[in-house]
């Protein structure tokens, strides 16, 4: 399996209602680039086939959303997880109450 479809099978796992952070996903599977998170990440854009893989989970280590989300952008992005019940304090997500741990 591909360092990306490790990202994959780790973020597949975040339960709806949860968020996990690039630096989580990262140590998970023994880096320290939490950058490699997003690289995986934005690939999917280029994906054929584009496995579903509900990365608008993954937010940075502050609860901040990504700039650039993959799909459609930030708003994109808060949509989503203010839909799955998400909060957020401010511009933040609510890490304290939403974060899961891989």
């Amino acid at each position: 399996m591909s360092f990306f479809d490790e990202v994959y099978r780790l973020v597949k796992q975040v339960p709806k209602g949860k968020v996990t952070t690039y630096g989580e996903i990262a140590r998970a599977l023994g880096t320290k680039d939490a950058r490699k998170i997003g690289w995986a990440l934005h690939a999917l854009r280029q994906a054929q086939g584009k496995p579903r893989v509900p990365c608008h989970r993954v937010v940075s280590k502050d609860g901040r959303l990504a700039p650039n989300f993959a799909f459609d952008g930030e708003k994109e992005q808060r949509r989503r997880l203010l839909v799955e019940g998400i909060g957020f304090i401010g511009e933040r997500v609510n890490l304290v109450k939403h974060i899961w741990m891989p």
